[in-house]
């Protein structure tokens, strides 16, 4: 049996990321796993900083795997509600479109940055679910590559290498959660506007609508 972990696949507001909220179990290893990695967790640490024993928790995930894979499936339902309210709201105009995914990236990555932080973990799924969470991965770069590829044939992005561009976009985005601190000089909305404006480069963009 497995705890659901509540995560709308839309949001109401994808620039709001309110404080996360998960099962007792998950919000410990999630602190245990940043703090320590993946293979020096142990279940038995997890079941007693929760306060059950370890039979308890087994009836909530069958192992440490699955408490892996319940944590990253919550980090890619949440990041791709927060992209999926982004691009409802930019419509069809390639610069709107690769605006709101790197903002609502970039937003996610720096406010749970402990979640986003998880993806350095994939190492360490099984081959099977390792395959599941790179289809969401893969997603979520597809619509960057999407916003790209409509940017430079419509003339408003004129990068001569828009893979490259699109490599470059998603990996940058992908390391806020290494280095931002939530008392640095840039508050999250600040850093995703930033990124923004640096994707918007990256792709030599001839309208800056997305500013």
């Amino acid at each position: 049996m497995t705890d659901a972990v509540s995560a709308e696949a839309t949001v109401p507001d994808w620039r709001v990321y309110p404080p996360m909220e998960l099962p007792r179990i998950l919000e410990v290893a999630l602190t245990e796993i940043v703090e320590h990695g993946y293979d020096a967790t142990s279940v038995r640490t997890i079941a007693r900083e929760v306060g059950v024993t370890v039979p308890a928790l087994y009836y909530h995930y069958e192992n440490k795997q699955a408490i892996l894979v319940a944590l990253l499936e919550h980090a890619m339902t949440t990041v791709g509600g927060h992209i999926d309210g982004a691009l409802a709201d930019a419509g069809d105009d390639p610069v709107r479109r690769l605006s709101a995914v790197v903002e609502a990236t970039a937003l996610y990555m720096a406010t749970y940055r402990d979640l986003a932080f998880l993806d350095s973990e994939r190492r360490s799924l099984t081959p099977e679910n390792r395959v599941r969470y790179a289809g969401h991965r893969d997603r979520i770069d597809g619509l960057l590559r999407s916003a790209i590829e409509d940017g430079c044939r419509t003339g408003i992005f004129a990068t001569p290498v828009p893979d490259s561009a699109r490599r470059a976009i998603f990996t940058m985005c992908q390391g806020i959660a290494t280095w931002y601190r939530p008392d640095g000089p840039r508050t999250p909305t600040e850093t995703a506007r930033d990124y923004v404006r640096i994707a918007l480069s990256a792709v030599e963009c001839r309208d800056m609508r997305g500013d």
